[in-house]
């Protein structure tokens, strides 16, 4: 256990290990970074390490046991899909009366507050930054040398990215907020001027081979290599990367395209978008269809550019570079608006199918 099962962005760790060394961890800090990055689990490290029972060293710098009391009950939020979906239960098992006033939040450490993004519109709401004020202000630690709020995201309601103000302002001394984000101008500017900013930044696609081919070792070569690359540099999202479910979503993408660059073939278009039609799995796979495709028209640019080397779908290499012959600029962009206009019409429950056969048909060159 301990700082060192973290993989890369050593720099920046071992500024925060300082902080803590030196006792001054910060009152406010935004950990920026991709998905998968290991923004939340460097998070919990870092309470971990504050308020470690027996804390050791590593490296000649502070180390958590990940044993004793408040390491294990701080660790227990560790899994925060299941957290969060245990206080959706949980909330829903309510009357209807108290489901309106009852926001979600994880609490596995009296003094750690996991803030997640409140479902159905997953945003960060005003009850959950009132609860975090309180905690700041009238609960000083009970367990621990140093109280922790967590907001797993910068998808604020306006109102309560307002209220987070004071306490950024005034910050009492035994307390620290952390704010995930994978891009900080979502935050205010005012959020942002509050607080110590540290990124993490990706791992080269060779070191997160490397990666797994340790952790993963059933992945062949040839998928390792597609998976580092997909993953975009983040360690989470490579270990637990999906690749059949990515690829199965990935052949409707290229049918989508096809349909769009070439004659068109509106049989096999409609059947493809058919399974798309309702459903919370159709929506689940819409949300995949919609990564796929978003991955291949940004490899499309790159092939456009004059980088194909650089191509993420690594297996479709020759696929790609026939399709963006006499590809313009401009065509790359408009597929990426209309990609942010289906996801626009997902929040507004337009029917899936006959969104997906409209972007197809507005994508398609004369």
């Amino acid at each position: 256990m301990g700082f060192k099962q973290f993989l890369g962005n050593a720099a920046t760790v071992r500024h925060l290990r300082e902080a803590v060394r030196a006792d001054r961890f910060p009152h406010s800090l935004i950990l920026a970074g991709p998905k998968g990055a290991g923004k939340y689990t460097l998070s919990l490290m870092l309470a971990k390490a504050v308020n470690c029972l027996d804390p050791t060293e590593s490296d000649g710098l502070p180390d958590f046991c990940g044993v004793c009391r408040n390491c294990a009950r701080i660790g227990d939020a560790a899994n925060l899909e299941e957290r969060v979906a245990e206080a959706v239960a949980a909330r829903d098992d309510l009357r209807e009366t108290d489901k309106k006033e009852t926001r979600i939040l994880i609490q596995t450490h009296p003094d750690v507050l996991i803030v997640p993004p409140d479902p159905p519109q997953n945003l960060i709401k005003m009850g959950q930054v009132r609860q975090v004020i309180h905690i700041a202000y009238y609960r000083p630690p009970v367990e621990s040398k140093r109280s922790f709020s967590i907001f797993t995201t910068s998808a604020f309601m306006k109102e309560a990215a307002n209220s987070l103000l004071k306490v950024l302002e005034e910050p009492p001394e035994h307390t620290s907020l952390i704010l995930l984000t994978e891009n900080p101008q979502e935050l205010l500017p005012t959020i942002r001027s509050r607080a110590v900013v540290h990124r993490l930044g990706a791992l080269p696609a060779a070191e997160l081979e490397t990666l797994l081919a340790e952790r993963r070792p059933a992945l062949s070569a040839k998928d390792r290599a597609l998976t580092a690359r997909l993953a975009e540099g983040a360690v989470g999202r490579a270990l637990s990367f999906d690749l059949d479910t990515y690829v199965a979503s990935r052949q409707d993408a290229l049918v989508i395209l096809r349909n769009a660059l070439r004659d068109p073939d509106y049989s096999q278009l409609f059947h493809a978008t058919e399974t798309y039609r309702a459903g919370a799995d159709g929506q689940e796979k819409t949300v995949n269809l919609l990564r796929a495709l978003g991955s291949l028209v940004e490899d499309l640019l790159l092939v456009v550019a004059g980088t194909p080397g650089l191509v993420r779908n690594l297996d479709l290499g020759a696929e790609l570079e026939r399709m963006g012959q006499g590809l313009s600029v401009d065509w790359i962009d408009n597929a990426a608006r209309a990609l942010v206009q289906v996801e626009q019409g997902m929040r507004r429950n337009l029917l899936r199918s006959l969104s997906l056969d409209a972007m197809a048909v507005t994508l398609e060159r004369g």
